[in-house]
């Protein structure tokens, strides 16, 4: 009996878990008072189970020189250094280190990396599910501060609401 007991957990832990690559048809926007705008390219790696969320896991990468606010001036000013220094840092990273479920959605923690600074963020995500094809949708803020993208102002707040659909595709 312990055999056969040690047998199914083996087995159970060396299931292959649904992997999927980000696919086009993305939006990641970007609200507040002003700026805003959205980012147009994003790739990445989604390994995500519901029935394994151990196991599962997102890396996602974001092309800073792909941000869009409607204002060609407001892009390129977007990358220089005091903003996103685009040069020395073209690419926002996001790498879970935990998926669970609450309620009948999920959370992703994971860190994210902007301008060579990493911190720990908690996103919400709820996915839905076509065919081989899963979107993951949701809200979450992100502190520019935190990363020292841009200075304290009056005008842009620190706070960025970010919203975002990824649909990534089963390989």
């Amino acid at each position: 009996m312990f055999g056969s007991i040690l047998f199914a957990s083996a087995a159970m832990t060396f299931a292959p878990i649904d992997h999927f690559e980000v696919i086009d048809g993305h939006s990641l926007e970007f609200k507040s008072k002003d700026p805003s705008g959205s980012f147009k390219k994003l790739d990445g790696n989604i390994d995500f189970d519901e029935a394994n969320l151990a196991e599962s896991k997102f890396n996602l990468s974001i092309d800073v020189a792909s941000i869009n606010t409607g204002n060609g001036m407001m892009n390129k000013k977007s990358q220089i250094d005091e903003w996103f220094n685009e040069a020395k840092y073209p690419t926002i990273k996001f790498k879970s280190t935990k998926v669970e479920k609450v309620g009948s959605n999920y959370q992703i923690t994971g860190n994210i990396t902007m301008k060579g600074i990493t911190k720990e963020y908690v996103i919400p995500t709820t996915p839905s599910r076509e065919g081989k094809k899963l979107v993951f949708k949701g809200t979450f803020y992100v502190d520019r501060l935190e990363f020292k993208v841009g200075h304290k102002s009056d005008i842009v707040p620190a706070k960025m609401k970010i919203i975002y659909s990824i649909p990534a595709e089963q390989k």
